[in-house]
């Protein structure tokens, strides 16, 4: 019994040892599998080319139109076929063939004037059909086809439209970059900005919680009033509030920003750029237009031509289409085994053009050239409409782009005043020709102030990021 209770106790040491080995590699292995990023937001846009999944989608989508394109050349490339078989007719077809003997005989007779039994034969008997078979029971063949097309429509309009469809796709690669480029740069800068506004908060934090150690102070030497006291405790715990706000907003941020930039959500992001106001407003008068800078224009003008090719290729199923073809043929007979000393082999070929000529489909090519027309004449006014879309947001961003600098100049001098505002409110307080209400309301000021510069900045780098892309600079 004792020594049972020495095993039992001895295995009960081990199992926490055990449990803490376990969970120290685990941990361990979380740890390795973590990464640490610094990036610029220049950066930043490189990391998401190489991770977004729908870019990625829309480079496979580039292969697979050159994959396309290389079995479309195919088609206008010589076709070799070559086929072999071999039967054998366990029961050989079996033909009726005249034979014309006796009918022939007779026809001599009754020609001559020959005089029967029964007087001159008149009569010839119809030739008797009897079954005969003309194929040997072992049969092969071996043989080899060459085709070269001359002339087909939807294979040579199918190689005029490589280039169109190449350059279709890739300017779909370049649009999803736009839209990479975009979500990168908002998320890169909110995450700044909200990093920004944080420290400001945190040093309103420091500057109310010494407020609070003041008057409580204060209090108990019977300077002020416990109604001085409890405002700063809820001007403290409202600027708490606010922190543990910003702290989890920030916390989201880069959460979005991972996912917009392809990263591992447990990965460590360091943001290096900084941000001013320069950096907002530099090169904002560099509004130099054209329609083809923006890529949405760029594939509408691809797609028109790819149209176009489209409409051609219906027109000219109107030619015939034309083919060299040529074979060469092996074939083999025998009674016994294709293979045997009795088989017969001989050898066949030819060589020919072919042509395909449309006479009537029940007026199919008409309809689909018209279909076809419709589809450019489409195309034709996606791309009008595309132009006049530019030109609403070129006007809508450039003058939200003017607001959101004349607010933020607003909001800077706002700021600017209520820092004074405080600091004269401060230095009031600590000699003793004003009270902490006063204080705390020029606290709130400041706050509100900090608030409305930062929600100013950020919709001041919006609207530029808008801006520069509906001039197709971003």
């Amino acid at each position: 019994m004792n020594r049972l209770m020495k095993q039992s106790h001895k295995h009960a040491g081990r199992k926490p040892l055990f449990l803490f080995v376990l969970m120290a590699a685990v941990f361990s292995t979380s740890s390795f599998a973590q990464t640490k990023h610094e990036l610029t937001v220049q950066e930043a846009v490189d990391r998401a080319y190489q991770n977004v999944i729908d870019l990625k989608n829309k480079e496979l989508d580039l292969k697979i139109q050159e994959a396309m394109n290389k079995g479309i050349l195919g088609q206008a490339l010589p076709q070799i076929k070559g086929d072999i078989g071999a039967q054998y007719f366990y029961k050989l077809p079996i033909f009726l063939f005249p034979d014309g003997t006796s009918s022939a005989v007779y026809q001599v007779l009754k020609d001559e004037g020959v005089q029967g039994s029964n007087g001159p034969i008149t009569d010839v008997p119809s030739p008797v059909l009897r079954p005969v078979s003309f194929q040997q029971p072992w049969n092969a063949s071996a043989g080899v086809t060459l085709t070269q097309l001359l002339f087909q429509p939807d294979v040579f309009v199918g190689l005029q439209a490589r280039a169109a469809s190449i350059d279709f796709a890739k300017k779909n690669i370049e649009l999803s970059k736009e839209d990479v480029k975009d979500s990168a740069y908002k998320r890169y800068y909110a995450v700044l900005i909200a990093e920004k506004q944080l420290e400001f908060v945190n040093d309103g934090v420091k500057r109310i919680e010494k407020l609070v150690r003041d008057n409580e102070i204060m209090f108990k030497e019977g300077f002020i009033e416990k109604l001085d006291v409890d405002r700063a405790r809820v001007q403290l715990s409202n600027l708490k509030t606010m922190q543990t706000t910003i702290r989890n907003g920030i916390h989201l941020s880069y959460a979005a920003l991972k996912y917009a930039l392809g990263l591992p959500q447990v990965d460590t992001l360091v943001l290096k750029d900084s941000l001013t106001i320069d950096e907002v407003k530099a090169g904002i008068l560099d509004d130099a237009f054209q329609y083809e800078n923006r890529k949405e224009f760029q594939l509408l003008q691809t797609s028109l031509e790819l149209q176009k090719l489209d409409l051609k290729r219906y027109k000219l199923r109107y030619i015939p289409t034309v083919s060299l073809i040529g074979n060469f043929t092996r074939q083999a007979q025998a009674e016994k085994f294709i293979f045997s000393k009795d088989a017969f082999w001989y050898s066949t070929g030819y060589a020919g053009v072919n042509i395909s000529v449309p006479i009537f489909d029940g007026f199919q090519r008409r309809y689909q050239v018209k279909q076809s027309m419709y589809q450019v004449e489409k195309a034709e006014n996606s791309l009008e409409n595309l132009k006049r879309v530019i030109d609403l947001q070129q006007t809508i961003n450039r003058e939200s782009l003017k607001n959101a600098l004349l607010s933020f100049d607003e909001q800077q001098r706002n700021i600017d005043l209520a820092e004074k505002v405080y600091n004269s409110t401060k230095l009031k307080f600590e000699q003793g020709l004003g009270n902490s209400f006063e204080l705390i309301q020029a606290e709130n000021d400041l706050q509100t102030s900090q608030s409305n510069y930062f929600q100013a900045m950020y919709d001041a780098i919006i609207a530029k990021i808008s801006y520069q892309r509906s001039l197709g600079k971003l």
